[in-house]
């Protein structure tokens, strides 16, 4: 993983939306790290990034969840935690949302990491101390 940011606070997870979005705008951008990493925090502050006003809360229950952050923008964000399989992510339509051009955000892809598109950005959130944080790219 080429870049690196370690985040101390909430406020700076602006920039990491802000270079996460220079590497990848569409397409899927991949969310590993333990539970309680801040995956969730991270989809937040991209969403708020590209000027999405609804809150973001993990779909863990839904699976997707639909974001509209401009007009003509759609965010889709993913949480693979409770998928068993490929098969089922499959079923639920999984890659025609990869393979839409819109971005999307997913939290747990090693749960689903043979149907992920080829081109995925791979986004590592390591927990450093209570309020820390070492995400790479």
């Amino acid at each position: 993983m080429k870049n690196s940011i370690e985040v101390n606070q909430v406020s700076d997870l602006t920039a990491v939306a802000h270079s996460l979005l220079q590497e990848k705008r569409k397409g899927v951008i991949a969310l590993y790290g333990d539970m309680g990493a801040g995956k969730t925090t991270l989809v937040s502050a991209i969403c708020s990034y590209l000027g999405c006003r609804s809150a973001v809360s993990s779909p863990t229950f839904s699976i997707v969840q639909e974001y509209q952050v401009t007009q003509n923008e759609t965010v889709y964000h993913f949480d693979f935690y409770r998928i068993r399989s490929e098969k089922e992510a499959l079923d639920l339509g999984a890659e025609m949302y990869f393979y839409s051009g819109d971005l999307c955000l997913v939290e747990w892809p090693e749960n689903v990491q043979g149907i992920l598109p080829a081109d995925f950005l791979a986004v590592q959130i390591e927990t450093i101390s209570t309020h820390s944080r070492l995400i790479r790219f």
